[in-house]
């Protein structure tokens, strides 16, 4: 069944054409992604689809009797109503439903209008309405029914919506960027709830394990061609390689026949027969095809590192608190050349806190930050541009020099820097205000990166960048030498280019994990109960948090051993995962059983002496 059609849409600013002539179909019960790049009119295309935006030519056509429903980046609330208020000031056919059997109700001897009523109530399932919608606000976090919009934070805003359209049960959502501003733990249950539903979904979006896990196909708009793909991210990714293979050999083809057409249209007299008109038509095809070329900019990222002292960035002892809630709990940790650390945890734990304390843009309540005297800090923050009114793109670079210094000594003009960065000539003499929110962030990532960081710390980076760019970035930062801290949602991201894990649990608890996001994960739906005494035993000594008979720097060692246990059981079962996933190669097979075996000695050192220390403290 055909929910609804876009048929020949076009849609231009002035000279600027984004798109010509674009059709497909969203049809129940497909979960499609709409893939483009920035700038290409991802954005555009959604507004003409929801009605907020018409197109210059063309059409949308919608089935009229299906509720569709749209989540925007931009939450649209009222910021005096409570959460409970904006869930019945919706658009929501429930609620209407319930109002007009609340008015049968008051007249019972209109029988057939009171039997619609009644009806009604069974078909949407109207009766328990309070226990769905506040199941789904207690799913989303949302508990504080008497909460006002205006009080609550930017993430809180974005589930209050979502759980307004979940409750109205759509059946077409389209949404833009839905997993913005959600934490892991909120974006993880999301991307369960629509794998697991039968609802239809129209989504733009850049993470690429929602894409993975969600969608069932891909539509792509390509250098102004829209294609198809029957299957999930990763299908996408091997058949747009096998596409654009095959037209590249067309093309290859067409050139070679070119070549000997040219050399026989040069042989022909001015006189021509009716065979050799033909052939020549058919040259200027041949011709057409040859000189096709792909449009395939992409961001070239290069900077000039500062060499790295010894010491890097030391953090004391650091307590920070707001009235009641601890963010940070004596935490000490030493830097070392070229860390890839990740920042993971519930939204409010304090992770943005943490980095403007290590930026020093905010103060500890006690502790120090020392940072080495060779270390240039590179952040950037949420916040991103802040440019002044009328600035122009190209004013906002060389507020950093008409000429940015890159490796081996060679210099990089403003103009040439912001090429390399996707704005060409023209784009450069536009305002700032005019760019989209994929180029405010790729502009913002140049001043950062010009600045040739060689600490550099990204809160939230992949925020409304496109594909091609995140994957250009993810190259950049693989080959980058200097340290680097990142805070993201995106755990494809997070996957590719951190080694280890800071995990904030909140309550001032910080973990420093061994592995990526994937590997967290995997050891943390792998913890079960625990069961055999050993582990037992340790759990009871560590709720008692008695320490009596220990020194000093028994204490210490204590607290670092429990530590250590922690992380070589991780490590111990992700490599027992490796093996039994069949994900370790033959040839590696005898390296990763020694290693293997080596943690579960190391293992077993640490618990003895933990052991030894444990009767210390009974004695």
């Amino acid at each position: 069944m055909n929910y609804l059609s876009v048929e020949n849409i076009s849609k231009a600013y002035g000279e600027r054409v984004l798109f010509e002539n674009v059709s497909f179909g969203i049809n129940k019960d497909q979960k499609i992604a709409f893939v483009a790049k920035n700038g290409s009119g991802k954005t555009s295309i959604l507004n003409i689809i929801t009605g907020k935006d018409s197109p210059d030519s063309g059409q949308v056509v919608t089935r009229k009797d299906i509720n569709v429903a749209f989540l925007s980046q931009e939450p649209d609330l009222q910021n005096e109503l409570t959460i409970e208020e904006s869930i019945f000031a919706s658009d929501n056919e429930i609620l209407k439903v319930i109002e007009r059997y609340e008015k049968a109700v008051l007249n019972p001897e209109d029988e057939k209008t009171f039997q619609s009523a009644f009806d009604q109530m069974d078909l949407y399932n109207a009766w328990d309405f309070e226990t769905q919608y506040k199941q789904i606000l207690s799913k989303l976090k949302l508990d504080d029914l008497k909460l006002k919009v205006k009080n609550l934070s930017g993430g809180q805003k974005k589930r209050l919506t979502l759980a307004i359209i979940l409750i109205s049960r759509p059946d077409l959502l389209i949404l833009d960027e839905p997993t913005n501003h959600l934490d892991l733990e909120m974006i993880e249950w999301l991307e369960n709830y629509f794998a697991k539903e039968n609802i239809t979904l129209f989504m733009v979006t850049h993470d690429r394990y929602f894409l993975e896990r969600v969608c069932n196909e891909i539509i792509e708009l390509d250098n102004g061609i829209i294609y198809q793909y029957k299957g999930n991210y990763s299908y996408y990714l091997d058949k747009k390689e096998e596409r654009i293979a095959a037209e590249q050999a067309s093309v290859d083809k067409a050139k070679n026949l070119f070549t000997k057409e040219l050399e026989w249209m040069r042989r022909q007299p001015k006189a021509r027969t009716t065979k050799s008109k033909s052939r020549q038509d058919d040259f200027y095809i041949i011709k057409e095809k040859a000189s096709q070329r792909r449009i395939e900019h992409q961001v070239e990222l290069e900077i000039n590192m500062e060499r790295m002292g010894s010491k890097i960035v030391e953090l004391h002892n650091l307590h920070k608190k707001f009235n009641d809630k601890v963010i940070l709990n004596g935490f000490t940790y030493n830097f070392g050349r070229g860390e890839r650390i990740g920042i993971i945890g519930k939204n409010g734990t304090g992770k943005s806190t943490f980095l403007n304390i290590l930026t020093q843009t905010m103060q500890p309540d006690a502790g120090k930050v020392v940072v080495g005297e060779t270390i240039k800090i590179g952040y950037y923050t949420q916040a991103g541009i802040n440019p002044k009114p009328n600035q122009k793109v190209i004013d906002i670079i060389k507020e950093f020099g008409e000429y940015i210094p890159l490796s081996k000594g060679r210099l990089l003009s403003a103009g040439q820097l912001l090429e390399r960065f996707l704005f060409d000539r023209k784009k450069q003499h536009d305002y700032v205000e005019k760019l989209s929110g994929g180029e405010l962030k790729r502009l913002y990532l140049c001043t950062v990166l010009i600045q040739n960081p060689n600490f550099l710390i990204l809160d939230e980076p992949t925020n409304d960048l496109d594909i091609v760019t995140l994957n250009v970035l993810e190259s950049f930062l693989l080959d980058y030498p200097g340290c680097l801290l990142v805070v993201s949602h995106d755990r494809y991201f997070m996957d590719k280019i951190v080694d280890h894990l800071f995990v904030f649990r909140g309550e001032g608890e910080v973990e420093d994990f061994p592995g990526n996001y994937s590997d967290f994960r995997i050891y943390e739906d792998s913890a079960e109960p625990v069961k055999d005494e050993v582990a037992k035993e340790k759990v009871n000594k560590k709720e008692k948090s008695v320490k009596a008979g220990l020194t000093f720097n028994e204490q210490k060692e204590f607290s670092k051993i429990e530590r250590e246990i922690k992380d070589l059981e991780a490590k111990k079962t992700l490599i027992e995962q490796e093996f039994a996933d069949g994900k370790v190669a033959d040839d590696a097979i005898e390296k990763k059983s020694i290693e293997l075996q080596k943690v579960i000695e190391n293992l077993e050192e640490k618990e003895e002496r933990w052991f030894e220390l444990s009767a210390k403290m009974e004695a």
